[in-house]
């Protein structure tokens, strides 16, 4: 699928032989009269009805393949208290060592991903690096030793390293600014809810243990508590089960979204069914072009692109998207845990108490995102969240009362998960351009990844059963989402007001104003 539209034609061939539906926004005028126009040349009901058809589509399949994502990514968790810990002698950091180490190329690998994906076919791009970290999850239930998991987790980390910040870019390129919170909340939700029944699956999956035949070595260690005996079942070990399928599952996925994910809208393909017309075309990208007049890809200078680091609120919302993966990681790979050693539940037990807060974290998600986009802020609601964390995580930590320990998952777990899509909107919403967006989407993400290195190392097994260096560790990262947002806040409203003044013009484009 080519990236930029042929000036004449509203139609053309893709590089896999299939045709696509081409729409030039020089073809929709360069006035705001003329994208107006565009847009009511449909009624509300057509309106209605095209942004549903790509709602369907687009944040559909994007956030299905998020939750596979989370589920690979994650599962290591679940496999620790299935019996892998046992298996492979995890004890003292080797946990937390392999489960760090996903993150080095998952940061370094964000930057040119996001470029690459901007340059290649989306679908292309994404289905490939999806059916990759599935035969790297199946392989992952078929190791030795913990040592041969490394390489596996390095691996998963490069391929996982441009999904969610091309999703996130993507997204950001289909919606004007003030209808994207809830596109980027849908995303997220399907992924987090879908993912959220993860741990029940995967306890499904442990139900084969002892199944299948294979090396020695891929059964069960049984250790006999009184006389110190170890042996080896027969069969294939549960926890093994649980990377197998899932990394099945991931492969069939792949195959699949490749002819579903839609590209860019400057370039709009008619696979699998999607065939817009051409005043549908033209109303996609008139609403683009009315908000924030950056529908099409501007030349690639990598000097450029590079350069864009020095714009300050890019690392000023890099930074809150760190402090923020720090809560969400920490609560994705410990609650099962902190479940089980810190409140006492048994393992199966544990894997079904996840679900719940994942459930009530997703309606709290979509109404913040609902109400932010009717309102048109998004830093009130990031302050809130920080907040809610700030009351929820000493309830986990440090409440006595089992309920009123679970009662604080819950406010954590809604809290920081529902700033996810708050924090990815607000940074859309203020930079303009689409390499610009490309980059920042890049540089966010992947100082998620650090956030997510110091997540998934907080919660020392040292720590268990109570974790408080921990808790400790997450109360402060929300305490600075709290004040960077804050001095975001303040930078944005004296540069609206001076705008408005008569001074600078903000992002090149008059009239353009920092969403608060």
């Amino acid at each position: 699928m080519s990236d930029k539209a042929t000036p004449h034609s509203a139609s053309g061939e893709d590089p896999f032989g299939q045709q696509v539906e081409v729409a030039n926004p020089c073809n929709i005028g360069t006035t705001e009269a003329a994208y107006i126009a565009c847009i009511e040349a449909l009624s509300p009901e057509e309106q209605k009805r095209t942004i549903r058809r790509i709602d369907i589509r687009l944040v559909s399949t994007l956030g299905f393949l998020y939750c596979i994502s989370l589920m690979d990514r994650n599962n290591t968790g679940i496999a620790m208290i299935a019996g892998m810990s046992t298996d492979l002698a995890m004890t003292g950091s080797r946990y937390s060592v392999v489960v760090l180490l996903f993150f080095i190329p998952y940061v370094l690998f964000q930057p040119p991903s996001t470029a690459i994906l901007r340059k290649v076919e989306p679908r292309l791009f994404l289905s490939l690096t999806t059916l990759v970290w599935g035969l790297t999850t199946i392989a992952s239930g078929l190791v030795k030793n913990w040592k041969e998991l490394i390489p596996l987790r390095l691996v998963l980390g490069a391929c996982e390293a441009g999904f969610f910040p091309g999703c996130a870019y993507i997204l950001s390129c289909w919606y004007p600014r003030y209808d994207l919170q809830k596109r980027n909340a849908a995303f997220y939700l399907i992924g987090t809810t879908i993912s959220a029944f993860s741990g029940i699956l995967a306890l499904g999956f442990s139900q084969l243990d002892g199944y299948g035949s294979g090396p020695t070595w891929w059964g069960r260690v049984r250790v006999d508590g009184h006389t110190g005996d170890v042996s080896i079942e027969s069969g294939i070990s549960g926890w093994r089960w649980i990377f197998i399928l899932q990394g099945v599952l991931t492969c069939v996925v792949a195959g699949v979204a490749y002819f579903t994910i839609l590209g860019f809208p400057d370039a709009m393909s008619n696979v699998l069914g999607l065939k817009l017309s051409k005043r549908e075309a033209d109303f996609i990208l008139a609403r683009i072009e009315l908000d924030r007049k950056d529908t099409t890809a501007e030349r690639f200078s990598l000097r450029e692109y590079i350069a864009n680091a020095y714009d300050l609120k890019i690392w000023g919302f890099a930074a809150l998207f760190g402090l923020t993966t720090i809560n969400t990681y920490a609560i994705a790979y410990f609650l099962p845990l902190i479940l089980k050693d810190g409140l006492g539940f048994s393992v199966a037990v544990s894997q079904c108490l996840i679900a719940p807060p994942y459930i009530a974290a997703g309606v709290a998600m979509y109404t913040m995102a609902h109400l932010s986009d009717k309102y048109r802020v998004r830093s009130p609601f990031i302050v809130f969240n920080g907040c809610l964390l700030l009351i929820g995580l000493p309830l986990l930590g440090f409440a006595t009362n089992v309920g009123a320990r679970y009662f604080g998952a819950f406010i954590t777990t809604a809290a920081c998960n529902a700033n996810v899509p708050s924090i990815l909107t607000w940074q859309a919403n203020n930079i303009r351009g689409q390499w610009k967006r490309a980059f920042c989407s890049a540089t966010l993400v992947g100082t998620g990844g650090i956030g997510g290195i110091i997540g998934s190392t907080v919660f020392r097994s040292q720590d268990a059963p109570g974790y408080r260096p921990g808790i400790y560790a997450v109360m402060t990262a929300s305490g600075m989402i709290i004040l960077i947002t804050l001095a975001l806040d303040f930078k944005f409203a004296r540069a609206n007001k001076r705008a408005t003044a008569g001074g600078k013009v903000i992002g090149g484009l008059e009239g353009f104003r920092y969403t608060l």
